[in-house]
This record gives structure tokens, sequence and C-alpha cells, in this order.
């Protein structure tokens, strides 16, 4: 709901501050004070082109202040979130326009652009007259309001989630045809990939021991050497257990005295034959290991170059052979069983769609069956608003394929004259007989919890009389629980209202300016007697003035 309106030097007005609550407000005034003024400046608050010509003559720049009061859930939160702004206490949108016309936007002072703006308007305004016109003019919204009117949402949920499952079914059925179809034109490559890797069957961490193997068997010449020339130190003639166990016997055959004293170093000698002998046996089985082993380097060389290979091949570490086989064999274990995964999607598919179908084949005929109750409401509308030669009508065009939304395209159309096509109503006439069509459209669609606050601009041109009493009383249904504002010039529009504001111009000087006055009971009675009778007040305009004032009261 908008709550304030403070404007500063734009065009006509220096200063004013306005307030503004809910119900049916009406802004009045002779032609030409000025009431056009402050639609633009709201339009400039809301994201409308910063024109210049906005700032007030000889000032160097105009502002104004548009407040709003949103409760929680409010769709304008989620937008206002998207911003990380906060919309807690309210919103107060403020933008100013310099001489040069360059413009900055603030909302709850924070800067913005005007995109932002024009966004928010559409979740807290909707206007109707000689402004841009949004809400019901836009295409995008009929399907809505038809569905809002049909009590449609429980058949549109079902709608949504079917369209849902089917397109992610049929996204994965998209892509795992595709991977399928990539894997199948790798089948021959994976199939002999994995014959060579079975055949190598290799195994992690073997690179590095035969690398170790291949060290040791290239060293294997010094290696005999060495140990032939160790082994002959040890043993053969004049070896060195020949010439301990030659020692131990000598000791042996030594008298008793002696035997006793050299006990401790016969038994070490005895000691020492037994290691080295051991020395000797180790010694001469890696000799013989290493003797026998002569291929033995050709055989680890093949072993680890074939490894090698094979990583090159397949550009990957040797240690990744093993699971390059693996994976393989998963690859080709998806291509065998991938067609009937692909069988199992195109059932999963048919009957999601099939279940889309359905769902929208129900909503079709009850949208059919609310855009024959629509059009009737609206039509007995038209007559009491001096609209009786105009049809309406709910178009409902089919689509090739059921989407999110269902199965047709939903628009409103009109035809204002006889013989004349029918049309979007973005495209008949403007001015006032459209703004009495949209609040004809606006009485018949209006929905519970509807938070945006309505402007009609001018809603009864060129009407008098029981139309526009007929025009007022709908402004006033309109109003019960939500924001309406009125600029009117029709004394039978103003009666119903429940606040009245007065637009007066003044000239001061070879100054003119802008006023806005909040008018009470007896100043309201005058300003209505005025709309009544023009300049001269008499007392028979005053007298009509509280009849229709007293009828607005009772909802007359």
């Amino acid at each position: 709901m908008l709550t304030g309106l403070s404007i500063r030097d734009i065009v006509l007005i220096e200063r004013l501050d306005l307030e503004f609550f809910a119900g049916l407000t009406v802004l009045t005034g002779e032609t030409g004070a000025g009431k056009s003024i402050l639609l633009d400046a709201l339009g400039l608050a809301l994201g409308n082109r910063a024109d210049r010509g906005l700032v007030r003559a000889g000032c160097d720049q105009g502002s104004v202040t548009a407040s709003f009061e949103v409760g929680e859930g409010h769709p304008v939160g989620a937008v206002l979130a998207e911003q990380e702004i906060d919309a807690a206490d309210g919103i107060v949108i403020r933008r100013s326009i310099g001489s040069d016309g360059r413009s900055r936007a603030f909302v709850n002072d924070r800067a913005v652009g005007a995109g932002l703006l024009r966004r928010l308007a559409t979740e807290l305004l909707e206007i109707h007259g000689q402004m841009d016109q949004h809400g019901l003019l836009d295409p995008r919204t009929h399907r809505i309001l038809l569905d809002t009117a049909g009590g449609h949402g429980a058949v549109c949920r079902r709608v949504a989630e079917a369209h849902a499952r089917w397109k992610s079914l049929d996204g994965e059925r998209a892509e795992r045809r595709a991977a399928l179809e990539i894997a199948r034109r790798e089948e021959d490559f994976l199939r002999h990939r994995l014959m060579e890797l079975e055949e190598l069957e290799p195994v992690a961490g073997e690179e590095e021991d035969l690398a170790i193997q291949r060290q040791m068997l290239m060293g294997r010449e010094k290696m005999l050497d060495l140990l032939r020339e160790v082994s002959g130190l040890l043993g053969g003639s004049g070896g060195a257990i020949e010439r301990m166990g030659a020692a131990q016997r000598r000791l042996d055959r030594s008298g008793d005295p002696a035997r006793q004293t050299l006990q401790p170093a016969i038994e070490a000698l005895e000691r020492a034959m037994i290691e080295a002998g051991e020395a000797e046996a180790l010694i001469d089985s890696e000799q013989q290991e290493l003797e026998r082993g002569g291929n033995r380097l050709e055989e680890v060389e093949e072993r680890l170059f074939a490894l090698r290979d094979m990583a090159r091949k397949h550009r990957v570490a040797v240690d990744e052979l093993p699971d390059l086989l693996e994976r393989t064999r998963e690859e080709l274990a998806r291509i065998d069983g991938g067609s009937q995964t692909l069988e199992t999607l195109d059932r999963q598919c048919r009957e999601a769609h099939d279940e889309l179908v359905v769902s929208s084949a129900s909503l079709s005929r009850a949208r059919a069956k609310a855009a024959g109750s629509l059009t009737d409401a609206i039509h007995a509308e038209l007559p009491p608003l001096r609209l009786e030669k105009t049809r309406f009508a709910v178009r409902l065009d089919p689509l090739d394929e059921p989407g999110v939304d269902g199965g047709e395209r939903v628009s409103f159309e009109v035809s204002t004259n006889p013989g004349q096509p029918m049309g979007p109503l973005a495209k008949i006439a403007s001015g006032g007989e459209l703004s009495r069509l949209m609040l004809a459209l606006k009485v018949v669609l209006q929905r519970g919890g509807e938070r945006r606050a309505l402007i009609f601009d001018e809603v009864d041109s060129g009407i008098g009389g029981a139309t526009a009493d007929a025009v007022g009383e709908r402004l006033a249904r309109l109003a019960a629980g939500r924001q309406v504002i009125v600029v009117t010039h029709a004394p039978q529009v103003a009666a119903r209202a429940d606040h009245h504001l007065n637009v007066i111009k003044a000239a001061a000087g070879r100054r003119t300016s802008v006023d806005v006055r909040r008018l009470e009971t007896e100043q309201r009675r005058d300003e209505i007697a005025r709309m009544l009778a023009g300049a001269e007040i008499t007392g028979a305009a005053r007298a009509a003035a509280e009849s229709l004032m007293a009828a607005g009261a009772r909802g007359g």
C-alpha cells in the first residue's frame, strides 16, 4: 500500500507531502490543475524515464520519495531479498533528477538502478489510464487471472508436477542416449583395450619393484665377481675356514694344562667357524641364484618396458593401468546394459507424458468452462459502464505440446464496436473507455489477498449521470479491503470516496504552483458541488452534493 508521497521541485510543485490510506482515495480539481503531475512524479519514483523537463524551472534538481507498507510474505520481499534489501519496516523509494537529465535512485537508502524500480512497481502498483499500462494489458497475466477466477490451483499444480517429471526423465533419457551413442562409437576400441590390459594384467606398485630388480640385475657380473672372491677367501684351500680348522686341531692336540688354559680360545674358534660356514653358505646361495638367473634381466626389462609402453599408449601413469582396466570393464558393462536402461527410461517417459496429457486435458476443460463464466460475468458489468457495444472473449489457443502451464495459450480479447473483429486488450482505444473496461475486469477478477494498489487515471472520462455512478459504485466495491486511488472529474465517483484530495493550481506573480489539500466533510461537499455546478456553487448544488455523499455512504 502506498502510504506517502513527497515531491520536491517537480514541474509546478515546489514542496508537497501527502499521506495515503487504504480504501478509495479520489483526486479532484479543475481541468489543468496539475493532477497529472502527481502521477508523473509517482511514475518517476517507480522507474519511468527520467525527463529533465520534470525539474521545476530555475531549480538544479527535483526529487520524489514514495513510501510503501508491505505485509509479511508480500511478493516484493523476494525481489528485494535478491538485492539484500530489508523490507521488514516498509519500503522507501527515493529518486532525484538533475536539470541535466541525470537521475539517481535509492531503495531504503541503498543505491539501485531504474530497472529494479520497475520490477518493484509491478508488485506494488497497477495503473490504468494515461500512464503506462500494466497488469491486465499484459497477456502474460491472463492465464493466471483465468485460473484464479476458475479456482484451478490444484489441477495447475498437477500439470506443473507432471511436466517437471516428464522433462526430468526426458532429459535423463537424452543424456543416457548421447552417452551410449558415444560409447558405442568407441566400443571396438574399448574391447581391444580390455583385451590388451587383461593380457598384461597390471598390478599396482609393480613398476617400482621391477625397476629395483632391473637395477640389481644390471650389476650382476660385478656382484658375482665379488661373491667369488669372498667365497675364495672364506673357503677352499688356504681359506679362512680351513686355517681356523687347522688352528683348532693344533690346540686340540696340546696337553691338558694348555687345553685348560686355552679352552676359551678353542670355543671362540668353534663359534667363528660356525658363523663363517653360515656366511659361506649364504654367499654360495646368492652366487648360485645369480648364476641361475642369467636370463632374469631380460625378463624383468621386457615386463617393465611392456607396462610403460601400455601406459604411454593410453596416456596414463603405469600405476593407473589397473584402474584403467577396471574402468574399461565398467564402460563395456554400461554399453551392454545401456539398451535395457534406455528401454526403461523410454517407458517411464511415455508414462510421464501420458500423465501430462491427461492432466493438461483436465485443465483445458476447466479453463473452457471458466472462460464461459468469466465472459458472462464481464458482459454483465459492461452495460452500466456505457460499454454495451463492447464484446469480451477469452481466447484459448491450443499448443502443439502441453507445457508447464498446460495445453493452451490464454489471452483476453475485446471488440468495442459492432462488426469490429476481436483483438488484444492492448490494441483497443485508450482513454476512459479503456479504463472502464479495465475496471470491469478488475471487479470481476479481483482476487482475495491482492496486495497491489490500484490507480485509475480519469476512469470516468466522457461519462456522467448513471454511468458515472456505476463507475463510482464499482470503484468503492473494488476498494473494500485494498487501496484504490482515482483521478476523477465525476462527482458521483468523488461522493463515494473514503479520502478526498483536492489539487489546486495558484499563480503568484510570474510563478505558478500546485498544491494538494485533504478535504474534510464540509470541504468535500463544496468540492463535489463545484464539480456539479461549475465555478458558482449554488444551494441546489450543495444539496445535490449532500445527496450524493449520503448515497455513497449508504453504498447506494
